[in-house]
């Protein structure tokens, strides 16, 4: 299976502070929604069958539903990949994973009309694996950081000061725990609810509350604004 062949942006403006900059990210605003609306009409997948009877039809090996699933929600993982690791690294290989997972698992799957978030849980596994082993290489002075691909992340118009703070938040994200940083970004960048942040990240809400907590509080103490003035 393939990546999507359209590149995940974020809609980052422009901001004088950390809230601004977390607020400013709008992956799934009205105008959004509106134009998944439009694309569902002229797009035979996406207007086609409900992902449960998808699912349904999946489980009794049918595959083409399952196909009809994968176009359907290949650029959401891919984007949600993205979107935590701050690169595009190994996200090919991360969403043909998470796939192949998912079509082998498809009977764990209790709400069949809830494909998109539980496959959304196995892409956070699959990338935390891959942040976790990638931290260890780097204690051991076996790799090096992967560099943030703001092209890759930053919306087109983005301009010089707001790829310039997106730059400087993901940094401070890689200096983070795995599970921090996910959480973070599932609830600042993905902008999903607190409850779905805990589903994908299969822990207590309590858990993920204090995970994106520890996240907040570490990047409001280190953030600093790319283009502040200086004190006098």
């Amino acid at each position: 299976m393939g990546a999507t062949s359209r590149s995940p942006r974020l809609r980052l403006i422009s901001s004088e502070s950390l809230d601004e900059a977390a607020s400013g990210i709008q992956p799934a605003g009205a105008e959004a929604a509106a134009e998944a609306q439009d694309q569902a009409a002229a797009d035979p997948v996406e207007a086609g069958p409900e992902d449960q009877e998808l699912v349904g039809r999946a489980r009794r090996l049918d595959a083409r539903a399952f196909e009809a699933l994968y176009r359907r929600h290949a650029e959401f993982a891919f984007n949600l990949a993205v979107r935590i690791q701050g690169s595009s690294a190994d996200v090919e290989d991360v969403v043909h994973d998470a796939f192949i997972k998912a079509q082998e698992r498809l009977t764990d799957l209790r709400d069949s009309a809830a494909f998109r978030p539980w496959l959304g849980s196995i892409v956070v596994r699959l990338v935390r694996t891959r942040l976790r082993r990638r931290k260890l290489l780097r204690a051991l002075g076996l790799t090096t950081p992967e560099p943030v691909e703001i092209e890759t992340i930053a919306a087109v118009d983005a301009d010089p000061e707001a790829r310039a703070l997106l730059a400087q938040v993901y940094a401070l994200l890689q200096t983070m725990a795995a599970d921090d940083r996910i959480a973070w970004t599932l609830r600042y960048v993905e902008r999903h609810r607190l409850e779905t942040v805990a589903v994908m990240m299969d822990c207590s809400l309590a858990t993920a509350k204090r995970r994106i907590a520890r996240a907040q509080s570490f990047l409001t103490e280190h953030f600093v604004s790319p283009f502040s003035q200086p004190s006098s």
